[in-house]
């Protein structure tokens, strides 16, 4: 497995081709977020709708829950050249509703090792307020990164 740094061209297209996997999968069709992958980094952004609320009007946790480990899962992928990492724990803390605007996580990879990544996750609205925070760990998976997944050079139609 090549490192980010030994190849600087292969790796923003291996960011580009997570970027392009993400948007592609179909739960995104939902959501329609933004996302963006760099060397440990990820952030992934989204405009609420009130389709997205609970029943008190405010953003259901579940996409509170979908930012911050989608930004994680990617700041911890960003490193895995080769394989589909998993999700195994992610902790999230809520600390204020949202009812409307764009929010942005902003992930980070803390801690790696060969099999298991740490990352943690902030999330924030347009005022830059904090919303919620999440940490979780990563593994590989068996999975390869391939076209099937999403994971190649042609163009994502939402």
């Amino acid at each position: 497995m090549t490192t980010p740094t030994s190849d600087p061209i292969a790796f923003d297209q291996h960011c580009r081709r997570l970027e392009r996997m993400y948007l592609a999968a179909p739960i995104n069709r939902i959501y329609e977020p933004d996302i963006s992958v760099a060397e440990g980094t990820a952030e992934v952004a989204l405009i609420v709708k009130p389709a997205f609320h609970h029943a008190a009007h405010a953003l259901h946790g579940s996409v509170y829950f979908k930012c911050l480990d989608d930004a994680a899962f990617f700041a911890a992928n960003s490193l895995v050249l080769d394989v589909f990492v998993l999700t195994v724990t992610f902790n999230i803390v809520l600390l204020r509703p949202v009812t409307a605007g764009r929010i942005v996580a902003r992930g980070r990879l803390v801690n790696t090792s060969r099999n298991v990544q740490v990352a943690q996750a902030d999330l924030r609205d347009e005022r830059d307020k904090l919303l919620a925070t999440g940490s979780g760990t990563f593994m590989r998976s068996a999975i390869a990164l391939g076209p099937e997944l999403g994971y190649g050079d042609s163009a994502v139609s939402r």
